[in-house]
This record gives C-alpha cells, structure tokens and sequence, in this order.
C-alpha cells in the first residue's frame, strides 16, 4: 500500500498545503470529503482560532493533518495541543524539527517535514521523520532563495532517502501528479489549485489573479534577505523585484489580499501554476480530474513498459 495513504488515512495521495489564514475547516474539510487530505494551518499565529478548527476536524471523523511551522510559534502551546487532540498527521516547516519529533511521536503522531534542500532532507530522516515534503522553487509562498525545481529535487533526496515523499511545488493537476510519483514521490501537495478552489475563503479578485495569470505570472522576492517569497505580478511585487528588497512589513496588509481582494495591499503569495490553472472548481472536482488524469496517464506508461516500447 501507498505509504503516505498508510499514514494519512485519506482516499487519495493528494494533500492540500497548509497557507496561513486560508487553511481552515472550510476547505480542508472540503478537500478531506473528496478523498484527499485537508491541513490545517497554525502559520497565522492565531492559535485560539487554529484550536478550534482543529476541533472541528476532529469531530468530523475525517482524515486531516496539522501543520507545524517552528519559527512561527511563539511558545509550545500549539505543540501540546495538537498532541493531546487526537490528530494523527502532521507536517513541520520553517526550521529544525529534532525538538518537536519526540513530543508528537510519543502522542503517536506521524511527522513529515518540509524541505527544501537534499542536506535538510537528510538532517532530517536522521533526526527521525516518518516522511518530507519536497518544496520544489515553482511552489508559491515562502521559498528558499537558492532555486531547485521539483523535478530535480524530488530526484535528488529519493537517490538519499528511502522515506515517503510527498511531493510540493509546480503540481495541480495529473500530469503533475504522474510526474512527480514518476520521480520518486508517493503523493503530491497542492496549494494554489486549492486557494483557487470553491471553497477557498479567499475574495474572487485573489482567485481571478490565479486564473487569469500567465505561466511567467509569479516572482521570487527579496532572494537576498528573508523571507524570500513567491508571489503574482502586480504593481507592488514590480516595485520590490525591481528593487532588489523587500519592506519588512510588506505582509502586514496580507488579509486585505485573502478577504478584502485589494490585490496591490500585499504580495499575492502563489506558485508558478497559476498559468496551469484558468477556472475555480470545486475540490470534489479537482481531486476527481486529477486521479482519473493521473490514471490515464500511468495506464499508458504502463503499457508502454509491457510492451518495452515508448
């Protein structure tokens, strides 16, 4: 069996990425009832808030996860949480996860940890993770200002490592889907195609940026300082790729892009599949065109195999 399928419980290997603010019972419970597995995310350090939704997971009886971003924390307070909830699948980012390893594995938790280097990689299966998810640089939102692709990434850390990987960055659909496995992975993330979605929360003017946007419609900022972020063309994000550096408090109106849809308040955090994706759809129909895509795919390179043919 599919191992990420083994840890996760969910129908499908398809798993909704963990964006701050957006990642809640709304959609993940959506992408959970289509087969896939929703996250919720604790990015936004709103942690009252993040409790109750992950209650509402729970008490749905659906598959989900939790993410864990360590430098976002400000205490262990979510950490404990989460243990003592009954969530069974969690996902760790943004910094090491050896501290948070042993807590959430004694609460018999299965950890995977965002990477996105071949050395984290390895730092982290010593340190004792079930699993990674591979952030290749097409991925939107915070990136590593050194860019590898996922196609070489996924290539890179499966020649190191024999643990699952879910695979992130460039993926929205079945071609992508039978890329990545192709390469190694076990399962893809997506999170543009599912902040696109539905029943993302987010205003109709951030999804109409995600759907009319063009295949070059992104930019990697600020590669030389922190955060390094990727995000769609606008007026604002022109200023600061030309510029070079990006204001620290650039995100501070970030809200005003998911909820209020003034796309010029901040930068629109998105990956380069904004030019793969051009309608919102439900996440029923996301995930059931990407599987039978996937399928069909597979079915024809599996032909080709038996017939040693290409």
């Amino acid at each position: 069996m599919n191992r990420v399928l083994r840890h996760t419980g969910a129908k499908y290997p398809i798993v909704q990425a963990p964006m701050g603010w957006i990642a809640r019972y709304p959609l993940a419970s959506a992408v959970s009832r289509a087969g896939g597995l929703g996250i919720i995310e604790t990015s936004s350090g709103e942690t009252e808030n993040c409790k109750a939704e992950i209650t509402k997971m729970a008490a749905s009886g659906l598959p989900f996860g939790v993410n864990l971003p360590i430098m976002f924390l400000r205490d262990d307070a979510m950490l404990r949480f989460v243990c003592d909830s009954g969530v069974k699948f969690v996902t760790t980012s943004a910094g090491s996860p050896a501290k948070f390893i042993g807590p959430l594995k004694d609460a018999g938790i299965v950890v995977y940890h965002a990477v996105p280097t071949v050395d984290a990689a390895v730092k982290c299966v010593e340190a004792g993770v079930d699993g990674l998810v591979v952030e290749g640089a097409e991925g939107g939102g915070f990136k590593n200002p050194e860019e590898v692709s996922t196609l070489v990434l996924l290539q890179a850390i499966r020649a190191k490592t024999d643990v699952p990987l879910i695979a992130a960055g460039g993926i929205c659909d079945g071609r992508g889907m039978a890329a990545a496995f192709a390469l190694g992975a076990e399962a893809v993330q997506m999170g543009t195609r599912f902040v696109s979605s539905a029943e993302s929360p987010v205003h109709a003017n951030y999804k109409a940026a995600i759907t009319g946007a063009k295949e070059t419609g992104t930019w990697v900022l600020n590669k030389k300082a922190s955060p390094c972020i990727r995000a769609i063309k606008s007026e604002l994000t022109k200023e600061i790729h030309d510029a070079g550096v990006m204001p620290p408090d650039v995100l501070k109106n970030i809200l005003d892009v998911y909820f209020g849809g003034d796309m010029e308040a901040a930068p629109a955090l998105a990956g380069q599949t904004v030019g793969l994706i051009d309608e919102v759809k439900t996440a029923q129909a996301i995930i059931d065109e990407t599987v039978a895509q996937f399928h069909d795919i597979t079915g024809r390179l599996g032909a080709l195999a038996a017939a040693r043919g290409f």
